[in-house]
């Protein structure tokens, strides 16, 4: 128990630890089990969103516990005394409570050992949930500003058609290094703290990943259909930005190809590009003639994140978003399966 607490808590690297894990699948069925019985949005939004806080307090509780029960043979080798006596002792030791203690000798001994791993534990919790929610902050302030860029659910449409309307659609571009950097965050704080995948946003339509699939989607756009000089910092972003989700994935044993190829199909049929390209040439909005290289291109972009954009919303279950969470009723019921680790080739990519 004291290991799944630093793992958990202090190792600042992914790390899988069993008694996390089981827990986040435990307590899920329930919620899972009334949020898909809500009728409305707000209604199942709010059930959702009580699941990640509800499943990270109930940590502390269950490394508290193990630890207690754990001590518990300890105190009977040391020849504890009544029958029994070992639960009371133990609780009271983890708790640091004392209202059950050894007078002398080594069951003493273990109860100081015992209450300083309570204390441990304690402190661990107070210093692992500001860390949390500084990240959840810093996660959800890009997010927040997305929807006056893009609108609530956000779509590329919406954020091409706004900065054209205001004559910034080349201002468009400084975006890209923000979201860069966001992405890199969210792929260290979302496999080092995976409970921070399942915090909603306090917006019921608003989601950190559909979020990510539509600034994808627009950075895919924006490099294979808009008619302006070409930017690579686009390009980068979308790379950076499947690589976080791939890792984020990878944490949750969730499969999907790390290599897929240009030609490859993607959930996206020609016909919904087709309508997002009319949509934003009616709006005035400089396009590249060749629709069908258009579509190629995007396609080819979007292959690379496409896949694993819906795998994890079906693990997230944000609200309905164009290109992302619309379609995850195609994909299979979640498993949770175990986690997978990168080969050395696919990690020097």
């Amino acid at each position: 128990m004291v290991r799944a607490a630093v793992w958990t808590v202090v190792v600042p690297r992914p790390e899988q630890v069993w008694l996390t894990r089981v827990l986040f699948v435990v307590v899920r069925r329930p919620f899972e089990f009334f949020a898909c019985r809500a009728r409305t949005v707000t209604r199942r939004e709010a059930i959702r969103a009580r699941y990640g806080p509800t499943t990270l307090m109930l940590m502390p509780l269950a490394w508290v516990t193990g630890v207690m029960i754990g001590f518990v043979p300890i105190y009977w080798a040391l020849g504890a005394d009544p029958i029994g006596e070992e639960f009371v002792l133990s609780g009271s030791s983890v708790t640091t409570l004392g209202f059950s203690r050894p007078n002398e000798g080594p069951p003493l001994g273990a109860a100081v050992v015992e209450a300083v791993i309570g204390l441990g534990l304690v402190a661990l919790l107070i210093s692992f949930l500001p860390t949390m929610y500084g990240h959840f902050s810093r996660r959800e302030h890009l997010v927040a500003k997305l929807s006056s860029r893009a609108g609530t659910p956000p779509t590329p449409a919406e954020m091409f058609i706004r900065h054209h309307r205001l004559e910034r659609l080349e201002q468009l571009d400084d975006m890209w290094p923000d979201w860069e950097d966001w992405f890199v965050e969210l792929e260290e704080s979302h496999t080092t703290y995976p409970a921070l995948v399942h915090f909603r946003s306090i917006d019921d339509h608003r989601s950190w990943l559909t979020g990510a699939g539509a600034v994808l989607d627009a950075a895919a756009l924006r490099s294979s259909t808009l008619d302006i000089p070409r930017q690579a910092r686009a390009e980068l972003t979308i790379r950076s930005g499947y690589l976080a989700l791939r890792a984020i994935a990878d944490f949750f044993g969730i499969h999907h190809e790390r290599r897929p190829q240009p030609t490859d199909p993607i959930s996206i049929h020609k016909a919904e590009f087709d309508g997002v390209y009319e949509q934003l040439r009616a709006a005035g909005v400089p396009l590249k003639p060749d629709r069908d290289q258009c579509w190629r291109d995007f396609a080819g972009w979007r292959v690379n994140y496409d896949r694993v954009l819906l795998e994890l919303c079906a693990l997230v279950q944000p609200p309905p978003a164009l290109w992302s969470s619309d379609r995850m009723s195609d994909l299979p019921r979640l498993r949770f399966r175990r986690p997978r680790r990168p080969t050395s080739v696919e990690q020097e990519e």
